[in-house]
């Protein structure tokens, strides 16, 4: 190799990322030792941007485009130089390339369950899983507060981050929401743009942008799932004799049974007619010994209080105000059903019965 050859060889005059694989967030050309040819081509692919770095200073940024690297399309890295006008000698600088395009099929999921008070099963613990998806939406701000100096940045740096971030979330919808446990699964769209306009400051702050998120699945323990199963399956028998009837008919007809079979089928038929007669028997003696208890009054009732409305209060207690006279006659009350306020003493006048004590006898 000649002496020009080995000079010429030193200067860098293509630049460009030809991205391969699927998780590159950011690329640092590998410029080495080499300076960067004046003229020299910059090739920026679409869902790319380059981003030129002086001596650790953000200068130009550049858009999908190709470009001859000259004074009149780097004006930022011109005053960084200090170049003058007429200047095309080769120049340091470092290159990063920036990938916009949308990552997808990002995997986030708890680590530890979530517990939470639910309605039906009292506490419980989940767990949920799911996917999203992100982009890089401000290259500077990705690089300065994020990046650094970090020469090919992958999903994989950070991924588990954000996982965090959306587990966090999902905690706070979960508690905020009052659905069920055996209804979430309606519920998961909903989730996932909660969670993605809560986390919409957390990913700006990195320049990156929560595209969307899926939630794949929110579940119970296994012991917990086990136990609404048998409960399914306790209803989903039905009558009891009318199950074994139709098992012993099904053993008969395949012709497969045995003569223990059969018998335990019969004897299993016995005792479910007898359990039940055993059942209805108990029920007929219960009727006849006692009469049904009056239904109790479990409305909840709302009260007057400084011209605002008090409550709700249960009838025990608008009892207790009535005996202390601090609820009269003609004050106003209210109750789910009403269509409007009413006085006290029309809606509970059992509650203002007053005796009248007879006269007094003549003297």
């Amino acid at each position: 190799m000649g002496i020009f050859s080995w000079l010429f060889g030193q200067f860098i005059d293509i630049i460009e990322f030809k991205d391969d694989s699927q998780n590159t967030i950011v690329y640092r050309y590998p410029r080495g030792d080499s300076e960067i040819k004046y003229g020299a081509k910059l090739i920026v692919r679409e869902s790319q941007i380059a981003v030129f770095v002086d001596k650790g200073e953000i200068a130009d940024v550049m858009n999908p485009g190709t470009y001859e690297l000259e004074t009149s399309n780097l004006p930022i890295l011109t005053d960084l130089q200090h170049w003058d006008h007429g200047f095309k000698s080769p120049f340091k600088a470092d290159v990063y390339f920036v990938n916009t395009k949308i990552f997808t099929n990002l995997k986030w999921g708890t680590k530890n369950p979530i517990i939470l008070r639910d309605k039906e099963f009292d506490i419980v613990r989940l767990k949920a899983f799911g996917t999203y998806e992100f982009k890089v939406k401000d290259p500077v701000k990705l690089l300065k507060d994020l990046v650094g100096t970090d020469g090919h940045y992958t999903t994989e740096e950070i991924e588990e981050q954000l996982a965090s971030l959306i587990v966090s979330k999902l905690s706070i919808a979960l508690a905020e929401d009052d659905t069920s446990i055996l209804d979430l699964a309606r519920n998961y769209d909903d989730f996932g743009e909660f969670i993605k306009e809560k986390l919409k400051d957390d990913f700006d702050k990195y320049g990156l942008e929560l595209v969307d998120i899926n939630v794949e699945n929110i579940s119970l323990p296994q012991e917990v799932e086990e136990a609404i199963d048998k409960r399914s399956a306790r209803g989903a028998v039905g009558n009891l004799d009318e199950h074994l009837k139709y098992q012993s008919a099904e053993s008969l007809t395949k012709g497969s049974g045995s003569t223990s079979e059969v018998a335990s089928i019969a004897t299993g038929i016995a005792m479910a007619n007898q359990i039940e007669k055993s059942f209805n028997s108990q029920n007929s003696n219960q009727e006849q010994k006692g009469s049904t208890p009056p239904p109790i009054n479990n409305k909840k009732y709302y009260i007057v209080v400084d011209d605002k409305p008090n409550g709700p209060h249960s009838i025990d207690y608008i009892k207790e105000l009535v005996a202390k006279g601090e609820l009269e006659g003609d004050d106003l009350i209210w109750r789910d059903g009403l269509k409007e306020w009413v006085d006290a003493i029309d809606e509970l006048p059992e509650l203002f019965k007053t005796t009248t004590p007879p006269p007094l006898p003549n003297e």
